[in-house]
């Protein structure tokens, strides 16, 4: 703001020269400077300060699934209603979202409507319409595809999209690592811009999705990092290579901790060698995170 770079005491100068009273300038100096300034909040929490995430988890543990075949999944200030429905019921479905409506306004949040999406996606062979959803006599817009923290899900569940938006964000970035490479930096430096910039972006959620991605779309990453070990001019490791090493790692602090909600799904076989595998009908669930390990 223009009005924050004013110099008290280089305005006090300027208004002796107009000709104001000298009570007045001192009352306005005064007024500029040393003032204590006290502000009554009754609602939010500061911007920035350490506490204002954890209390704001803390202000919506409440906000839970009321029936079992739903699930609400929150991250922040963004709330993911999950819905099975069988037997083309959709009554649980739209009561839960209902319940969600009505749980923001009790308290003091509202839901952004334009923002809210809807994704349906349904594998029957003899799928119907469903009605649209609305909120506050709103409707919600259905998509194909819509982002979820830095993911792109599609109603069919495949990852062309998620894998072409990566892809691009990647190739962006090898601009700028050919330019290092051309400013002669020390070796080192290389691998690790590599890894913060460029293999951070492929390698996002990669425990969600690759282990589903098509051929295609797999060589497609893999053409970045190939053109990005050509400029460093050293091997890197392969996103096939990254993707195990980190459901390796997901799964151990999985099986350490009781209260993670995927837990239950590891369990030993009578040997206490080895873990039950999961049984998958479909080839979605099959090279899914928990079946393929």
């Amino acid at each position: 703001s223009a009005f924050n770079t004013i110099i008290p005491q280089q305005l006090i100068n300027k208004l002796h020269l107009l000709g104001l009273n000298t009570s007045l300038c001192n009352w306005i100096l005064d007024f500029l400077t040393g003032r204590p300034h006290t502000t009554t909040l009754s609602t939010g929490a500061p911007q920035g300060c350490v506490l204002s995430p954890l209390l704001f988890t803390l202000l919506t543990h409440d906000c839970t699934a009321k029936f079992s075949s739903n699930h609400i999944i929150k991250f922040a200030d963004d709330s993911t209603v999950v819905g099975l429905i069988s037997n083309n019921d959709e009554t649980h479905y739209r009561e839960e979202v209902a319940q969600l409506v009505e749980w923001c306004g009790a308290n003091n949040l509202s839901l952004n409507v334009s923002k809210t999406k809807e994704v349906v996606m349904d594998f029957r062979r003899n799928s119907v319409d469903h009605p649209p959803l609305t909120i506050d006599s709103s409707a919600v817009e259905r998509v194909s595809s819509t982002k979820f923290l830095g993911v792109h899900i599609t109603e069919d569940l495949t990852w062309t999209t998620n894998t072409m938006s990566l892809s691009k964000k990647a190739q962006q970035r090898l601009h700028f690592l050919r330019r290092l490479k051309r400013a002669g930096l020390p070796p080192p430096i290389l691998p690790t811009f590599y890894r913060g910039t460029i293999e951070s972006v492929l390698t996002s959620c990669i425990t969600v999705w690759y282990g589903n991605c098509s051929a295609a779309d797999r060589k497609t990453l893999q053409r970045t990092v190939n053109t990005a070990a050509k400029i460093i001019g050293a091997p890197l490791p392969s996103l096939l290579d990254i993707f195990l090493a980190r459901c390796s790692g997901k799964a151990t602090s999985i099986v350490k901790d009781p209260t993670h909600p995927s837990h239950h799904l590891f369990q030993l076989l009578p040997s206490g060698r080895r873990y039950r595998s999961i049984r998958a009908h479909f080839a979605r669930l099959l090279n899914s995170f928990s079946p393929r390990l």
